[in-house]
């Protein structure tokens, strides 16, 4: 099956059992991930912080200031919203997870009143602002 069917595949399950987020959400998180995985020196498997982190960054230099309205519109309200929605696609197959991954490293890693207003400038641990 191509990456693509897989991909759809995965999304017509996530609509099945999640009408939490939109499918949207779920293709955010899997490019927060390759985000930060071209920002490293090589591949490696995320933390929560970390991939928490990187969904900041990335909602910022996709959406700007209008980050946090995108990511509320698509039903993201915190970090433990990343987790929810990473741990749903470890269940459909999308991501794989380490026995050591738990939802919990989601919670309360940053609140998006803070990372999302103007002049918030905190980069994920492990890239450089210059990245």
């Amino acid at each position: 099956m191509s990456d693509v069917a897989t991909l759809e595949a995965a999304l017509a399950e996530l609509r099945r059992r999640d009408g939490k987020y939109n499918e949207r959400a779920y293709v955010f998180v899997l490019a927060a991930l390759e985000f930060a995985q071209t920002r490293l020196p090589a591949r490696r498997h995320l933390s929560g912080v970390e991939l928490a982190w990187a969904c900041r960054d990335f909602a910022l230099e996709q959406f700007g200031m209008l980050a946090a309205a995108v990511l509320t519109h698509w039903g993201v309200h915190t970090t433990e919203d990343f987790g929810q929605i990473v741990f749903m696609l470890i269940d459909v197959g999308l991501l794989a997870s380490q026995p050591t991954d738990r939802l919990e490293d989601f919670e309360r890693v940053y609140e998006f009143a803070e990372v999302f207003k103007a002049g918030a400038g905190y980069r994920w641990p492990g890239v450089s602002s210059s990245g």
